[in-house]
């Protein structure tokens, strides 16, 4: 009789969407805050200047919780792989939200 280990590799749709909300809504939040903080826009910006980095920058802390859940296999192989597991990932969502606001603010305050 054979078995089938199909089930250690499958995809599973609603952790990885609940990822990339949870990535996505932390990064609006923090360029929500950064974007409050602005009282006198330069004239020379669009008039909608800010919704490019209100899109563009939860777009990429959605990204960086895509790879928070594809790094999900490591945290089950031990304690120390799994804070370097949790380090790995807490770095890339933090560069994916620094390029982000780069690629989003660029223009406007990203001079």
């Amino acid at each position: 009789m054979t078995t089938n280990d199909t089930n250690s590799n499958q995809f599973h749709t609603g952790s990885v969407y609940k990822r990339m909300l949870q990535g996505a809504g932390i990064a609006l939040v923090l360029i929500t805050i950064f974007l409050a903080g602005v009282d006198d826009p330069n004239p020379d910006w669009p008039k909608f200047w800010m919704v490019k980095p209100l899109l563009v920058v939860p777009i990429a802390g959605a990204m960086g919780g895509v790879f928070y859940y594809f790094m999900d296999f490591m945290r089950n192989q031990g304690l120390w792989i799994k804070i370097l597991a949790n380090v790995i990932s807490l770095f890339a969502y933090l560069v994916a939200i620094w390029l982000g606001s780069v690629l989003g603010l660029d223009g406007t305050l990203w001079n």
